[in-house]
């Protein structure tokens, strides 16, 4: 499964725990600290300084029970080694995409230990993927005295991440970065934040400078499977040659087969996409993203019968409602696939009421945002667009606060491209003035990536080329966004990087909306003046 899995609220678990039994041994606490977090935080965060320890609360030590080495190696504070153990499990559970498995074993820890702060911590954490448990995260935060020095350190970072605290997160990984210096596993948590920032190109140096320290690291090997295919300069043989290494050293989890599906439907190879999810079954019957994955699969396929009864399976068998609407929601998008965009939008409309009915946010952003991207006029996205926004201004239930700043950030840059494409500056400035205030407010580096390249699209419709590639280049992932770049530089005659952005969009092939507008230019909304003169012929 692809980390950064942007379907909302992905951040995988740290994997620096995951260290065997005497692999190492716990660093001295005076010796000198690297501050390459620090660094890549400035650089990576617009606008954001690393702020100084002093403004991060240092743990307090609390003697009131013997600290027990989790993986030999972390201090954690429990009395129950039953606890541990179980917690082991869960990180495990949880690095291999097993989320209600992780979840299980951690509540499993807290029954064994009620006091166990990082038990509860990593219970919400893995959570967050599928059901949120605030609860859990409500408990961890209550119990975080009582835990080591180093384990309050690593639930502040799980917590505030969770809560948007970016700042703090950071703090926290720069002291664990000062208590374990130079450790491979610290370097990877640096790591894995920075690729989820879509700072891909230092995530990935660090990545290989892990593989320097342990060439059989699996979790940093599973993200460079992924970042070979998803960062500026894709090379899927080696992708693929990572992943393979991945699967040879974990052959009993379904991730790796899972990871190898996906990155070869992102490269074209759909019978080996289909063949590696299925090996992932093999492993795990009901491992959802590989059943999923099956399904996106042969949507791009073109067996949209097929996709649909694999979907169906996916709907039965899902066992919460977050990836029961997803699986609805991406059924939904196969009319449009297949060219029958009114039964779509009644299929989206249907998936909307389920997750009003249901409470359930993720699946009414996911929904909303769709029907609006999928309007047949400007006009109308801009109506749905502006409304969905104006939702996400205050805090959603059931919605982590990380989720609704992306939820948000995407709403209002959506509103401005659209705006701009329909001859509306005024409406496209609004949403970019807020859009740069909500960047400044949540220092997320995705949020501001958001902020420019809505400015990007702006420019573009105003004919400043230049400007506008400058600011498209920091959304990465969107495959509207590089379209529009690609569109950019021939417009300034720069056909080698016209190739290049088009080579890099070659590998977002996903049946997601923009993937779809992107290779049916056609269906997508219509402006004011287009709109206007078919009404007229």
């Amino acid at each position: 499964m692809n980390r950064l899995a942007l379907r909302l609220g992905v951040l995988a678990l740290p994997a620096w725990m995951a260290a065997q039994v005497g692999a190492q041994q716990a660093p001295a606490p005076q010796a000198p600290a690297s501050r390459v977090e620090q660094t890549a935080h400035k650089e990576a965060v617009p606008g954001a300084r690393a702020a100084a320890h002093s403004a991060h609360p240092k743990p307090r030590a609390i003697a009131t029970v013997r600290p027990r080495a989790l993986f030999g190696v972390f201090p954690v504070a429990t009395r129950s080694d039953e606890a541990r153990k179980l917690v082991e499990k869960s990180i495990d559970q949880y690095e291999n995409v097993m989320l209600d498995d992780s979840v299980a074993s951690a509540k499993q820890a807290t029954v064994r230990d009620p006091h166990f702060a990082l038990a509860y911590a990593i219970w919400g954490y893995a959570a967050n993927r599928n059901q949120p448990a605030p609860e859990a995260i409500k408990r961890a935060r209550a119990l975080l005295p009582t835990a080591t020095p180093d384990e309050q350190l690593l639930v502040n970072w799980l917590l505030n991440v969770q809560e948007a605290n970016n700042l703090t997160a950071i703090n926290a990984m720069n002291d664990l970065r000062e208590r374990f210096p130079g450790d491979k596993h610290v370097l990877y948590l640096t790591a894995e934040w920075l690729y989820f920032q879509q700072d891909y190109a230092r995530s990935r140096k660090m990545m290989e400078r892990i593989l320097d320290i342990d060439p059989n690291f699996p979790p940093a090997l599973n993200m460079l499977g992924y970042s070979y295919v998803e960062t500026g300069d894709p090379d899927p043989e080696k992708a693929v040659s990572y992943l393979k290494r991945y699967a040879s050293l974990e052959l009993n989890h379904p991730n790796p087969e899972d990871s190898l599906g996906e990155v070869l439907r992102f490269a074209g190879d759909d019978a080996g996409s289909i063949e590696h999810y299925s090996a992932a079954l093999k492993i795990t019957p009901n491992f959802y993203s590989s059943n999923i994955g099956i399904a996106d699969t042969r949507t791009l396929m073109g067996d949209y019968a097929g996709a649909r009864a694999q979907y169906d399976k996916v709907i039965a068998a899902a066992t919460n409602p977050r990836d029961k609407l997803h699986a609805q929601f991406q059924k939904a998008l196969v009319y449009f696939w297949e060219g029958q965009p009114e039964e779509g939008r009644k299929a989206l409309h249907a998936t909307l009421d389920s997750a009003r009915r249901l409470k359930e946010p993720y699946g009414q952003f996911e929904a909303s945002l769709a029907l609006a991207q999928l309007s047949e006029s400007n006009a109308s996205a801009i109506e749905q667009l502006t409304a969905l926004a104006s939702s996400l201004e205050k805090p959603v239930a059931g919605m982590s606060e990380p989720d609704r700043n992306l939820s948000l950030g995407q709403a209002l840059r959506e509103v401005a491209r659209y705006a701009a494409a329909n001859g509306q500056p005024e409406i496209a400035q609004d949403a970019i003035s807020k859009l740069e205030r909500w960047a400044a407010i949540t220092r997320d580096l995705i949020v501001e990536n958001n902020y420019e390249s809505a400015r990007g699209f702006a420019l573009f419709a105003q004919g400043d080329f230049a400007n506008a590639v400058d600011e498209l280049t920091t959304d990465p992932h969107s495959p509207i966004a590089l379209q529009q770049l690609a569109l950019g530089y021939e417009k300034l005659n720069a056909a080698a990087e016209a190739q290049t952005i088009r080579t890099r969009l070659k590998y977002q092939r996903s049946p997601t909306v923009e993937w779809y507008l992107v290779t049916h230019p056609a269906a997508a909304p219509k402006p004011a003046a287009a709109t206007t003169a078919s009404a007229t012929e």
